[in-house]
């Protein structure tokens, strides 16, 4: 089985730069293809598909006359058989992690038709041959702010390490993505160095923190809530899930130094009857203002590099992709951990199991 490092589904980030000299679409030689009645998006499903639609459907919607139908959950075993039957039913979908990779290297994924979807004033981390970046989020460090007052919070991983400074039960997720790159930084290695990753000895640095970890978390809302019960007072997370905290004036703080940023992504099905109207769609994602209306219900802001100032200000210091954060965080390479996932999953299986 496939290793799979998803949050929900997850979220590709790596770097790449668009590869030249792709062939067009067939639409792309021609005239502009007949509006449809609607397009297909598939998607996560839960909160996202409500923020979608505020951000993205709608303006669409307007623009094209053409309605937006959301489908979910992702799965990559579906598009596979879909494109292979010849008749896809999404005309855009989500798609996560190392599965970006995988889709692209399968052709099950049309071109980014860069006259259509303008990607001209994106980062290289955003600029990807059959895959469009949509949004970017981070798992940094969280910590009670009433217990680490007036930016006294560690700051960095060697920081979190640091237990006597920093005393406190913690939390950590049960998975080796991000751990191993969060231990070898604690352990001082440049973030620009990290991969690819020396597993030996991120594993020694992880043997140092393990008898202070109170609980090894599995689900999003866990160290959230774990925070807010006061059950932990540092914790690794998902950027947004510390955003709505912020938002609801919990004394519940995060820090970007040194977090992993990752990207949430985007392909059409190769052979969707729609294709055209799917890089129109992904156009309309690319505009930094429905970009801002997008991060600010989730936090998860676009690449496009002036979305920050569509946000409001008191907001921008709390989004992964803010200028002051982005020189602060590494993207996660998930070419290394297409390759070497499942030997990290199964060295992390029995770490964990010898460690009881």
């Amino acid at each position: 089985m496939p290793f799979n490092m998803n949050r929900r589904g997850i979220l590709r980030a790596g770097g790449g730069l668009l590869a030249a000299g792709l062939p067009l679409p067939a639409f792309a030689q021609g005239a502009t293809p007949p509006k449809p009645d609607r397009i297909v998006v598939n998607a996560s499903g839960g909160s996202m598909a409500q923020f979608l639609r505020i951000a993205y459907f709608a303006d669409f919607e307007r623009e094209h006359g053409i309605r937006v139908v959301d489908t979910s959950p992702v799965d990559f075993g579906k598009l596979r058989a879909m494109v292979n039957s010849g008749n896809p039913e999404w005309t855009v979908t989500e798609i996560g992690g190392q599965d970006g990779d995988r889709a692209t290297e399968m052709n099950l994924l049309e071109p980014i038709d860069t006259s259509i979807v303008d990607l001209s004033k994106y980062p290289d981390v955003g600029r990807k041959s059959h895959i469009f970046v949509g949004s970017a989020y981070s798992t940094v460090l969280g910590f009670r702010s009433d217990v680490f007052k007036d930016g006294s919070h560690p700051k960095g991983w060697a920081e979190f390490w640091d237990v006597r400074r920093f005393p406190g039960a913690r939390s950590l997720r049960n998975h080796p993505v991000d751990n191993l790159e969060f231990a070898l930084l604690a352990d001082g290695v440049p973030m620009d160095k990290l991969y690819p990753l020396d597993m030996d000895r991120a594993f020694r640095k992880l043997d140092e923190i393990r008898p202070h970890i109170a609980v090894w978390w599995s689900t999003g809302a866990q160290p959230a809530q774990m925070l807010v019960d006061k059950e932990v007072v540092l914790a690794t997370g998902w950027n947004g899930r510390f955003f709505e905290l912020a938002k609801k004036q919990a004394p519940v703080g995060s820090d970007f130094t040194q977090g992993s940023l990752k990207s949430s992504s985007w392909g059409i099905p190769r052979g969707t009857r729609h294709a055209y109207w799917g890089q129109k769609f992904l156009q309309t994602m690319t505009n930094p203002r429905l970009q801002a209306i997008y991060a600010t219900e989730l936090s998860y802001a676009g690449l496009h590099p002036d979305t920050v100032n569509y946000v409001a200000e008191e907001l921008r210091p709390l989004l992964p992709t803010a200028p002051a954060n982005l020189e602060k965080q590494f993207w996660l390479n998930t070419s290394w951990w297409t390759e070497n996932g499942q030997k990290a999953q199964e060295r992390w299986t029995r770490w964990m199991l010898q460690r009881g």
